[in-house]
């Protein structure tokens, strides 16, 4: 059997001294690869998505490429909204609801709890990756949306540059605000420990709508939220939390509960250094516009990251958002080769 626990990225997060920075990439199994785009225009993306064996092939894809040092599950952060009864529809455009949830029968209409079986493609994906990885010693991170961002795209039924109908419910109807985040987060908490269950070795949260917020509006809407969706999987597995725009909410992120902080580019990462303790970890933040620019300034800035984060336990490098559909996919190597390449100020006392 082998021990996923002794490879470099838990290690990491559980505080040792690591020989070199672990790194993966956010959206690593997207549609910038080939492969990737060839086997979605071939299958379909919704068939993609709810297939278990083009889940596995999608999520392994850049593993092949590129040796990161963990694997993320290739799925949508609204998946777990099937099983509370609402239909999700892929487009161009993205993800959306034919029929936003903004009124008291709607939220009575949901579907709870959520079993096992609502979303057996997942776990069953899980358990064909877990094979593959487990021969690798490479980790497999499970994920779900944040609550209030889960929420937010239930009420506003597609991408929203304003959240104009999340805002209006949360100081209009706030009790209804709150009871369909109350039944978003069960659900959610239910499908990551689903997932952990099933294998998974490290859990994502990602909580990308948050940065619409202001502090107060995301001390009252968001933050009870995420502590008990990450007090639901407490003591299982390490805990990473993504957000936008975290620089203002870095107080109440170091207090939520998670084993790490995903923190964005717009984030001074030297800033996060200095306000996250250290027995929390920081993942991040490279730009991920910088892998549209030539390998120099690519490895330059990657150093710069490194630097700045040198000398810093459980530091996980990565970008600070996904990867860009029109990144090359030899930008990702350059950036890999690059982390790999560095040698952090402590290894030379580790034996």
């Amino acid at each position: 059997m082998v021990d996923i626990k002794k490879g470099l990225f838990l290690r990491a997060l559980n505080g040792e001294k690591v020989e070199r920075i672990p790194v993966w990439i956010m959206r690593q199994a997207s549609r910038y690869l080939p492969e990737h785009i060839e086997l979605r225009e071939r299958e379909g993306f919704e068939k993609a998505i709810k297939t278990p064996e083009l889940i596995a092939e999608l999520s392994l894809q850049p593993i092949r490429r590129f040796s990161p040092d963990a694997a993320i599950v290739y799925s949508d952060i609204l998946m777990p909204c099937e099983a509370m009864g609402m239909k999700v529809s892929f487009d161009e455009s993205g993800p959306h609801f034919t029929n936003p949830v903004r009124t008291t029968e709607q939220i009575s209409a949901l579907h709870e709890p959520y079993s096992d079986e609502e979303l057996p493609y997942v776990l069953d994906a899980i358990k064909v990756l877990k094979e593959e990885l487990n021969e690798l010693k490479i980790p497999l991170i499970g994920f779900v949306g944040g609550p209030f961002t889960v929420t937010a795209y239930l009420i506003e039924g597609k991408p929203s540059r304003s959240l104009g109908n999340v805002k209006a419910m949360m100081h209009q109807a706030p009790d209804m605000f709150h009871r369909l985040a109350r039944l978003v987060t069960s659900t959610l908490a239910n499908h990551l420990q689903a997932q952990i269950r099933a294998g998974c070795d490290v859990v994502q949260i990602f909580d990308t709508w948050t940065g619409f917020l202001s502090t107060a509006d995301f001390r009252e809407f968001s933050f009870p939220y995420i502590q008990e969706l990450l007090s639901s999987v407490e003591n299982t597995v390490p805990r990473i939390y993504f957000t936008v725009d975290c620089i203002f909410f870095l107080p109440e992120l170091s207090a939520i509960g998670a084993d790490a902080i995903s923190v964005d580019w717009r984030t001074d990462l030297a800033f996060a250094r200095e306000h996250i303790p250290e027995d929390i970890g920081i993942q991040g933040n490279l730009d991920p516009t910088i892998l549209l620019a030539d390998k120099e300034l690519i490895k330059g800035r990657v150093l710069n990251t490194l630097q700045i984060m040198d000398g810093r336990p459980r530091y996980i490098f990565n970008l600070g958002h996904g990867v860009l559909p029109q990144t090359d996919p030899e930008a990702i190597n350059v950036l890999v080769e690059e982390v790999r390449k560095f040698k952090p100020t402590w290894t030379e006392y580790i034996s």
